[in-house]
């Protein structure tokens, strides 16, 4: 199996470097478009497989094409591809909010696959959403699921819209994570900590909180109240958010999340 990787970025180069470490596929089949002749050279000095700089010379090549390039880059990508495509390719899409009959349309396609990875993927514990046409054959959406799997864990979803939900869940989740994060080491250097203290404190809370999580048969109901006694210090905290309506406010936020991803997808 060929794969072809349309794009040279973040992303792209994770999936690159996750399946060449795996073994999943060798470097003489794995090839990587990117936009310039200069970042294709720059990328082949330190990295296996085989980059390109022209479509005409990989896309009619491959079996599997992975989409990988910025949502508002895919029109120009279209209509630098679409008269290279040959019957029977298999296009695996990981672009927010680009729906599976836009590249169908574009491109001439039947069988697409739409998936939604997110950043952990580059260090394998992503998560990875996806979903297919019907055209997509049993053997070809295993082959696909294998190669996600290299990144971390993967849902399979029959709803497409579920994948903007993922999008505003699992997708764009870190960052979230990461706000939390951030808020909680300036607290900690406003209360006295240093800058590297504060960061050792949150980081390793969020860590072990998952982990703990992640080992037991508890809800996020029961944790809390494990450590929330009555009238102590958590308590006082959760009293202030709650007041504050933040978990109203953070199903909000990925709500906001979630119809922008349907509004990129229109």
């Amino acid at each position: 199996m060929k794969i072809l990787i349309l794009g040279g970025g973040n992303m792209g180069m994770t999936y690159a470097q996750s399946f060449l470490r795996s073994r999943i596929v060798t470097p003489d089949n794995l090839m990587i478009l990117c936009r310039t002749y200069e970042k294709a050279n720059q990328l082949s000095q330190t990295h296996e497989g085989r980059f390109f700089s022209d479509p005409r010379h990989c896309v009619p090549e491959a079996d599997l094409h992975i989409l990988a390039v910025k949502p508002q880059d895919s029109g120009k990508l279209f209509g630098e591809i679409s008269e290279l495509v040959q019957p029977g390719q298999v296009f695996l899409s990981i672009m927010a909010g680009v729906r599976m009959a836009t590249i169908a349309q574009a491109l001439g396609a039947e069988k697409i696959i739409r998936a939604m990875p997110n950043l952990p993927a580059q260090i394998g514990a992503g998560v990875t959403a996806f979903t297919s046409t019907d055209q997509v054959t049993r053997i070809e959406l295993v082959m696909v699921q294998n190669l996600l799997s290299t990144t971390g864990k993967t849902i399979y979803v029959e709803r497409e819209e579920m994948i903007d939900a993922s999008t505003a869940i699992s997708g764009s989740g870190p960052a979230y994570v990461y706000f939390f994060m951030n808020a909680m080491m300036e607290a900690a250097k406003q209360m006295g900590f240093s800058a590297s203290e504060a960061e050792l404190l949150a980081s390793q809370t969020f860590t072990g909180a998952v982990d703990l999580y992640n080992k037991a048969d508890l809800s996020c109901e029961n944790w809390i109240a494990k450590v929330a006694s009555k009238g102590g210090t958590t308590e006082a905290a959760l009293g202030v958010w709650r007041e504050k309506s933040l978990h109203e406010d953070i199903i909000a936020g990925a709500n906001a999340a979630l119809e922008r991803a349907r509004a990129l997808g229109r």
